[in-house]
């Protein structure tokens, strides 16, 4: 098994599906562009999702990346050996091209071969779907391994909660998975009788890496039909793989983290690892500031905020606060922590170079923020618990205090409550907070549909307008506009971009007038695909590092709008009816918001 650094596993993966075939795309933003179902880029297939849906990729059908990802889902876990926010996942797709003939012999291939993992075949186990009454198990799968060398034992088979990939949604595609672990603890797994991966103790395996089939489409009545284009979609952790390959028993032990820690060490006189309050501190510390980096220098930018993803963001720093006071870290050391992760990834993300300014400024503002009432807050909880006993409950009114009066995020209350085992009236701080007419909080995997909802003519009408009304803001504005996010459905359409101020009504009228006389002349809207230097040179707008490749989609509205999209379009304007501005809202410092409606 080799040892290898980050940087290296990076590259060895990229170039071992480059020399498959495949054409290497950057990372997409953490902000989804056309996924509505979450606030963030959970997996490396969400950017990919209308081409697993049958469009063509600029690209072609057979790709690879590295997807920088954040889930948080299980915040309140990070501090253990490898839960983390942010994580970068390795990826290969097949676009209807390859399928399991060629996907199970790359992977062995990939992970045995001495040039490049070299694991030990004796210690890869393997899952493949056991089947049900929809869909037959998936015996080629399993005859795959086998043929490569795979030993039986080693592969188990398991239900659809275990092996099966989808839908996202109630229907579409969807199909069997076969994931690769590593057994890291033979006596056990020996031991089992069987690789039992559903009751054996943690640790015994650990999964490397997941191969997703897509072959069927649920259909509304629930059948499984065969699809016409077959899909492979794969996901390998790089930090969990850098952990096995290296020997060690955390993620955060591996080289990323290692110039943060000597940081936080310096910092604070404590040493990673002196004991397991001090080691869970300094994994939240790292874990929430390497999360915040990529956040804030993203190239859709996140500021700290009461809304949606600027909310988890600023429960993160807040955690990252507070935890990192437990072991004396000084008030302003975020900033010099983050900077070991830009230096870190300087030559990967280069976004994070170029916006380390903004990552330093909105860490230290949110930082200092926090850091005046935590203290206080801290003393007004424990005034709260001093007369419950184990097993009591903070009043949901008092939650709510905390995070109005001293900036507490109700899942910091609920943490520190559980440390000293009671629980918070969380209905009440909810009926508390929506009494003071506060804005709710978005969760860490609520719907927030950054994209499109679906694909109807009426929400592709509206996505053709957001393209008119992003250039007729350039226009009224400021030629420094750019988009920071939007939610488009059936109804109507909302549009983040920069901009300091609400629009005058002066300026409402003539951004609505600009759009509706685009609409009148019944312009063409043309897509053309072209390369990423053509469509810069061309003037098309674009967030050009997050897009997939060196060949994009461009779609142009006359001379008037010009923008690198992959989403669907109306053929013409005259199809959208009258464009009105319903809205105008403040999402964050910075950072406004335009609802706007189509009328018939």
């Amino acid at each position: 098994m080799k040892h290898l650094t980050s940087e290296t596993l990076r590259q060895l993966y990229l170039k071992f599906f480059e020399s498959k075939g495949h054409k290497i795309i950057p990372s997409a933003s953490l902000i989804p562009e056309n996924d509505p179902t979450v606030l963030f880029t959970t997996a490396g297939m969400h950017p990919l999702v209308p081409y697993l849906l049958g469009e063509k990729h600029p690209e072609g059908a057979r790709l690879t990346d590295v997807q920088k990802c954040v889930r948080t889902g299980d915040i309140d876990e990070v501090g253990d050996s490898s839960h983390c926010t942010f994580f970068e996942m390795l990826g290969n797709w097949s676009l209807g091209d390859y399928f399991k003939a060629e996907m199970i012999p790359w992977s062995f291939e990939f992970l045995t071969s001495p040039d490049y993992l070299g694991i030990p075949v004796e210690d890869i186990a393997v899952t493949c779907f056991a089947g049900d009454n929809d869909c037959p198990k998936d015996e080629e799968s399993a005859q795959l391994w086998r043929k490569c060398g795979v030993l039986p034992e080693n592969i188990y088979f398991l239900p659809k909660s275990g092996n099966w990939w989808g839908p996202a949604g109630i229907t579409g595609p969807c199909g069997p998975d076969t994931e690769m672990h590593i057994i890291r603890n033979r006596e056990e797994a020996d031991r089992l009788g069987k690789y039992d991966f559903d009751n054996a103790p943690s640790g015994t395996f650990l999964e490397i890496w997941n191969d997703v089939f897509m072959q069927y489409n649920k259909t509304a009545d629930g059948a499984y039909e065969p699809l016409k284009q077959r899909n492979v979609d794969t996901g390998m952790g790089l930090e969990r793989t850098l952990c096995i390959l290296n020997g060690k028993s955390s993620v955060y032990e591996t080289d990323i983290f290692e110039r943060a820690i000597e940081k936080i060490e310096s910092l604070t006189g404590r040493k990673y690892g002196e004991n397991a309050e001090v080691t869970r501190a300094f994994r939240v510390v790292l874990d929430h500031v390497r999360t915040a980096t990529f956040m804030i220098g993203d190239v859709k930018g996140i500021v700290p905020s009461n809304n949606d993803q600027g909310y988890i963001l600023r429960r993160i720093i807040r955690r990252a606060v507070r935890f990192g006071r437990n072991i004396g870290l000084p008030q302003g050391s975020l900033k010099e922590v983050a900077a070991t992760i830009v230096d870190k990834y300087a030559d990967v993300y280069t976004e994070l170079v170029k916006n380390s300014s903004k990552i330093y400024e909105e860490l230290e503002k949110e930082e200092t923020k926090f850091s005046k009432t935590l203290q206080q807050g801290i003393r007004e909880f424990e005034k709260a618990v001093s007369a419950l006993s184990d097993g009591g409950e903070i009043d949901g009114v008092m939650a709510f205090h905390l995070y109005d009066t001293y900036g507490f995020p109700v899942e910091i209350t609920e943490e520190m409550a559980r440390e000293k085992g009671l629980t918070v009236d969380v209905k009440g701080y909810e009926a508390a907070f929506a009494e003071h007419q506060a804005k709710s909080r978005a969760g860490s995997e609520q719907k927030f549909a950054c994209g499109l909802a679906d694909h109807k003519e009426q929400t592709t009408n509206l996505h053709t307008a957001t393209h008119l009304l992003h250039a007729a803001l350039k226009k009224v504005c400021s030629p420094e506009i750019e988009q920071r996010g939007s939610n488009i459905t059936e109804e109507r359409l909302r549009f983040d971009f920069n901009f300091s101020r609400k629009l005058t009504p002066e300026e409402v009228a003539e951004v609505e007038r600009l759009i509706n006389e685009q609409i009148a002349l019944d312009v063409p809207v043309v897509m053309k695909e072209m390369t990423l230097e053509e469509a810069k040179i061309e003037g098309f707008t674009g967030l050009f590092e997050s897009k997939y490749g060196e060949r994009v989609k461009t779609y142009s509205i006359g001379e008037f709008s010009k923008e690198i999209c992959g989403g669907p379009h109306a053929e013409h304007t005259g199809l959208l009816g009258k464009f009105k501005i319903a809205k105008q809202e403040n999402v964050s410092a910075g950072v406004k918001r335009i609802k706007a409606v189509l009328i018939k």
